[in-house]
């Protein structure tokens, strides 16, 4: 988004100086950033820019240099790829003569509306912690759904084809989770990886994933998931539920859903599920590790009352 120039302070060093950071601290800030390679003497700071940064910087008492830095890092890496694929939208809507736009009123009306869905979402996952709080650990529904075959296919289909289909895939991945009041922590380029406080939604979302797949809206796919405990840091997540949801996914076959021993005990008095043991599998990390087929009770009644 476009700052006018008369709004425009700073230096990079003149805002160093102002924050009272040394050189070296602040170098490290501004590569977490992202911007290892893109230092200019420009002025490209306003007033407001300081005096955010000053309270980012001001935390040293609560937050050690090291999480300033890994903060830096987690907001650099999510900002710059959502930069990229904006800058590509808007190359592309600009080379299209129906739209009456320019790039920077498109950047300007992009800028407001990010800063809206940010609000929003901040102010849900504000609500989210404060519902949690009182937890040490966090019990979550870790999944991984992934394409399958996808480096075959991608050599296969033209690059065109394969954004198609990625997106399509994305899209409804990640509209079917947060329907189902689920949260996607990030996709894998043929993957999706979600979280689900509630196993009867993770499994009711699962099987509608594996349903949209066999009716060829996305492609294949293989889906794995684990419940445990883990740690939520800096937007990902992270424990033996992550690793064994992705171990799970890895070994599915094509088209079916692995969920381990603890998942599966979470929907054992629940009718509309189908669980079937399978052998161990042996897989890395892990030599036997015990899982369960899922899939949607095709015999249960819907109308009937639930035990």
């Amino acid at each position: 988004m476009t700052v006018p120039d008369e709004e425009l302070r700073y230096t990079r060093d003149e805002l160093i100086a102002e924050l009272g950071l040394s050189p070296e601290f602040a170098e490290k800030i501004w590569n977490a950033f992202g911007f290892a390679r893109t230092s200019t003497p420009d002025k490209i700071f306003t007033a407001d820019d300081l005096a955010a940064l000053r309270l980012f910087s001001d935390t040293e008492t609560t937050m050690p240099r090291e999480m300033q830095i890994a903060t830096a890092r987690a907001i650099g890496q999510a900002t710059s790829r959502l930069a990229d694929w904006q800058a590509d939208r808007l190359r592309e809507l600009d080379r299209d003569p129906r739209v009456p736009w320019s790039v920077d009123q498109m950047s300007a009306a992009l800028g407001q509306i990010q800063q809206l869905i940010w609000r929003r979402h901040l102010a849900i996952a504000l609500n989210h912690t404060v519902a949690h709080e009182s937890d040490e650990r966090l019990d979550l529904v870790v999944g991984f759904a992934d394409i399958v075959g996808y480096t075959s296919l991608s050599r296969r289909i033209a690059l065109d084809e394969l954004e198609n289909l990625l997106e399509t895939f994305e899209e409804d991945t990640f509209e079917l989770v947060a329907a189902n009041g689920g949260h996607v922590v990030k996709t894998l380029g043929d993957g999706v990886m979600f979280t689900f406080h509630d196993p009867v939604a993770a499994a009711a979302t699962a099987i509608e994933i594996d349903n949209h797949s066999e009716a060829g809206i996305i492609p294949t796919l293989r889906v794995g998931l684990a419940r445990g405990h883990v740690l939520t840091r800096l937007g990902d997540v992270f424990g033996e539920p992550v690793n064994i949801a992705a171990r799970l996914a890895g070994s599915a076959r094509p088209g079916t859903i692995l969920m381990d021993e603890p998942m599966a005990d979470s929907l054992a008095d629940d009718e509309r599920f189908y669980v079937k043991s399978i052998p161990p599998l042996n897989v890395r990390g892990y030599r036997r590790l015990r899982a369960r087929t899922l899939e949607a009770n095709r015999n249960h009644d819907p109308s009937r009352p639930r035990a």
